[in-house]
């Protein structure tokens, strides 16, 4: 369980991935009934740091404060400059007692210059990936993915694919119902894949409330239990399925069929933990249709079972399955 997050910061540091980092593991939420942190950020030398836009704070923990570490986080590392070594080594030192790291944007070129991702694949800001792998070719970049969960280590891309990341943590360590709460307090989309497009015409699926699009998206999501084909969801938005398809990507980045099975999944997780719905019931009202199948995508896309999933977010001696 993450419950010590520290942020490791220096001059030049990624403001936005800092403030989304706060914002998420900072920011205390126990009044609410939302788990809380214990968060700390820290830098190599404590004192005035100068962030990317010249704003500065003060930091008042060096990097010992990595040493009781459940999660260290990387914003972006502007400069793109090779990290000082003694920052590198507390970071190894940290990953090798079990923490886990996560970087946002071109907080990659700290993990990569680490040497704990080579042989693993990584994710960064699309702008930056060739320079990424020209520089530290023991890493396979990612280029057109929003965020990558690899064990251990977690990296992302630009700006709001920081805040994807970061959710889907929340998720795995929390479960769903926690992740879209804190999603609704942040006023952004509860859950983006990991595997959609960075480059695409709106980086979070913001089409007008009025629109056609909009409204079939969420009539969709209230009719997930029946059984929903793009030709359907074509019809609903009055268009061809192949300009509904085109537009759709656009608009998400994400395939009509893609996006329902992650909000199926979604459906899934919050019925396993907030109520005592049998598994088959469970799958009926997501509109995964059988147990089978339901376990089948928990096991490819979540890497457990619903029992499993629902013993750790709701407690054994409350679930019925």
């Amino acid at each position: 369980m993450i419950d010590d997050v520290v942020v490791l910061v220096w001059d030049g540091v990624g403001s936005f991935g800092l403030g989304v980092l706060t914002e998420v593991f900072g920011y205390d939420r126990r009044a609410d009934g939302l788990p809380h942190h214990d968060f700390a950020v820290a830098a190599p030398s404590p004192g005035v740091v100068r962030t990317d836009v010249g704003l500065q704070i003060i930091v008042e923990h060096g990097l010992e404060r990595l040493a009781t570490a459940d999660l260290v986080c990387l914003p972006g590392w502007e400069s793109l400059e090779e990290p000082p070594e003694v920052l590198l080594a507390a970071l190894r030192t940290a990953a090798a007692r079990g923490a886990r790291v996560m970087s946002h944007c071109t907080g990659a070129f700290v993990l990569a210059a680490s040497g704990l991702v080579d042989g693993r694949s990584i994710a960064t800001h699309w702008l930056h990936a060739d320079a990424l792998e020209r520089r530290y070719p023991a890493v396979t970049v990612e280029r057109d993915v929003l965020y990558l969960d690899d064990g251990p280590f977690l990296s992302s891309a630009g700006t709001a694919a920081g805040i994807d990341a970061c959710l889907h943590l929340l998720r795995r360590e929390h479960g769903a119902a926690v992740a879209n709460e804190v999603a609704r307090r942040m006023v952004v989309p509860p859950y983006r894949e990991g595997g959609q497009a960075q480059f695409i015409s709106a980086p979070v699926p913001a089409v007008d409330d009025s629109s056609r699009l909009r409204e079939t998206l969420t009539w969709a999501q209230e009719n997930l239990e029946t059984d929903l084909s793009v030709d359907d969801l074509a019809a609903r938005a009055f268009m061809s399925p192949r300009s509904f398809a085109r537009h759709f990507r656009a608009a998400t980045g994400s395939s009509p069929h893609a996006w329902l099975l992650g909000q199926r999944l979604a459906r899934a997780q919050v019925l396993l933990e907030q109520t005592a719905l049998p598994v088959d019931e469970v799958a009926r009202r997501s509109g995964l249709g059988s147990p089978t199948t339901l376990r089948h995508h928990f096991a490819r896309r979540l890497g457990t079972s619903p029992q499993h999933y629902r013993k750790t977010f709701r407690g054994q001696d409350r679930a019925s399955v």
